[in-house]
This record gives C-alpha cells, structure tokens and sequence, in this order.
C-alpha cells in the first residue's frame, strides 16, 4: 500500500501576480478628463487609501480638503501633481487673490 502523504506533485501552482499601485497614500494628484487629458478645471485630490483591483483597473480612495466625502477612481484615471509646480499646495484662488 502506497501512502498518499509521500506522493508530491512537481508541478507547481499557478502564481498570480496582482499589479503594482503606482500612488502611494498620501501623494497629491488630479483627475484627468476624457481621453487622458486634464479637466479645465481639476482639482487636487489626496490619496487615502488603496482598493483592490476592479477588473484591469486598480483603485483609490481620494479627498479633496474641501469636500467632506472621498472619492474612488482608477489608477488610469489619476495623474500624479508636483506641489512645487502647482503654488506649493494653494489652490488657484489662493494663489491669484492671496490669503484671506
């Protein structure tokens, strides 16, 4: 009698590697419009969280700081926002009238 326990498969298990999320949580980015481009008037959202994929697309969690709700969209439809370049972090009224 042939114990089952000795028998071992040389086969090895298909492996599956998820996709990488290219934003990490707490990055500054913006929502592109249709067909990749920028909407006129995109606002700067922060990565809050990460989701798993849905279908090829993975997903986040986004805030903007003057929403009170956060958003969830595909890595396809995020573009990443060099502070340095958008007014360090003000937004465009901030930026064109100042403070207060």
């Amino acid at each position: 009698m042939i114990s089952t326990s000795s028998i071992r498969s040389t086969a090895r298990p298909a492996r599956h590697e998820s996709p990488a999320h290219l934003f990490t949580i707490g990055q500054t980015v913006r929502l592109r419009g249709g067909f990749g481009r920028l909407t006129p008037h995109a606002e700067i959202y922060r990565i809050t969280g990460t989701l798993p994929p849905r279908g090829d697309s993975l997903q986040y969690r986004i805030r903007n700081d003057d929403e009170r709700h956060e958003r969830v969209t595909t890595q396809d439809s995020l573009e990443l926002v060099d502070i340095s370049q958008s007014g360090s972090g003000a937004t465009l009224i901030e930026r064109t009238f100042g403070h207060g």
